[in-house]
């Protein structure tokens, strides 16, 4: 196991520790690195023997695709066969989305190994708004491949001393460049050519949300779980605690067994919501104390879960929120992660 150190990206830290990653990964190995949804475990992604190390080091199955981030648009090229038909829809759509948290599936070039996409004929493809990553990503001239930086299954580490708590001493650096700003992994879709608009399928919702979509083609919001995944982010439990994450229909649905210590994630702190009277909890943790504002809530999201998982609870209890917005994505890793499994 090597030892893991953890480097400072902060202003005039940033250019020594972008040097120090490209020079790790150029070198083959995998470095922790701050996105602004959460952060990832990157590796060269033409160099099959970095990404198993990827794969390894998460305890990740191999049928499990990564996601490939490049550095500008035109970078694109390298690692996707863009349709002629989409070529329109897909540069209107990174026009709008990149930088930023939203990844698209194309047509994989045969440049990319079959490792990152798991035999898959297509790539999930995205371009990171985090400068220090983006910067990192200039310094080694290749795309690079980047799943979340946690063990696999696990909660999403939105800082880098999380990281370090699920990855510490199975890679050899953690590049910190502080708490991510959107706190869930990027919206993943598919494009495809409809009768009058493209259609636009959402494989996993996230950031970029539904609403803003339908400005470039009708969306269709995909159910399905998958055990074998066709993109990242598919499988029907993903994002959990150690601790058992219970989600209810409706508040009186949550029957308590004696003795046990339960703990509760609420939106917004309101009791009209029907939880917060409804047990002695060892502990309530608010995703967005008072104003309810879904993008709070998300940002919240992991870093809640981590700490309430920390406190050797028997189960967490959380209230969903509206489906709406952000809301669908904040429903989609909370169905994922409690033990009902979605």
């Amino acid at each position: 196991m090597p030892d893991t150190r953890t480097i400072s990206a902060y202003e005039d830290d940033m250019n020594d520790a972008v040097r120090e990653a490209a020079a790790l990964l150029a070198s083959g190995e995998i470095v922790a690195v701050p996105t602004e949804t959460v952060y990832g475990l990157a590796a060269d992604a033409f160099n099959p023997e970095a990404v198993a190390k990827v794969f390894a080091a998460k305890e990740r199955p191999d049928f499990d695709p990564l996601i490939v981030h490049i550095a500008a648009y035109r970078e694109l090229a390298e690692v996707a066969e863009m349709p002629e038909e989409l070529e329109s829809v897909v540069k209107s759509l990174a026009g709008a989305f990149w930088p930023g948290p939203l990844t698209i599936l194309l047509p994989k070039s045969a440049k990319v190994p079959d490792l990152v996409t798991s035999g898959l004929p297509t790539v999930a493809v995205r371009q990171s708004a985090n400068v220090i990553f983006r910067a990192i990503g200039r310094a080694l001239g290749r795309p690079i491949a980047a799943p979340s930086a946690n063990r696999f299954g696990r909660i999403s580490p939105t800082s880098a001393s999380a990281v370090e708590k699920e990855l510490g001493g199975r890679i050899p650096l953690i590049v910190d460049g502080g708490a991510c700003n959107q706190g869930i992994e990027s919206t993943i879709i598919s494009i495809e050519l409809g009768e009058t608009r493209p259609l636009i399928r959402v494989l996993r919702a996230g950031p970029v949300t539904k609403e803003e979509l339908q400005k470039f083609g009708k969306v269709v919001i995909e159910k399905r779980k998958a055990d074998a995944p066709d993109a990242p982010g598919q499988l029907a439990h993903h994002y959990a605690p150690e601790t058992p994450l219970l989600m209810f229909d409706k508040p009186s649905d949550f029957k308590p067994e004696p003795d046990k210590r339960y703990g509760l994630i609420s939106y917004r702190g309101d009791e009209k919501a029907g939880y917060l009277h409804l047990h002695e909890w060892e502990l309530v943790e608010e995703l967005s104390p008072g104003s309810g504002k879904l993008q709070e809530a998300a940002i919240r999201l992991f870093y809640v879960m981590r700490m309430m998982d920390e406190e050797g609870l028997d189960a967490i209890v959380v209230e969903p929120v509206s489906e709406v917005g952000l809301g669908v994505a904040i429903m989609d890793r909370l169905r994922k992660a409690s033990v009902k499994g979605g």
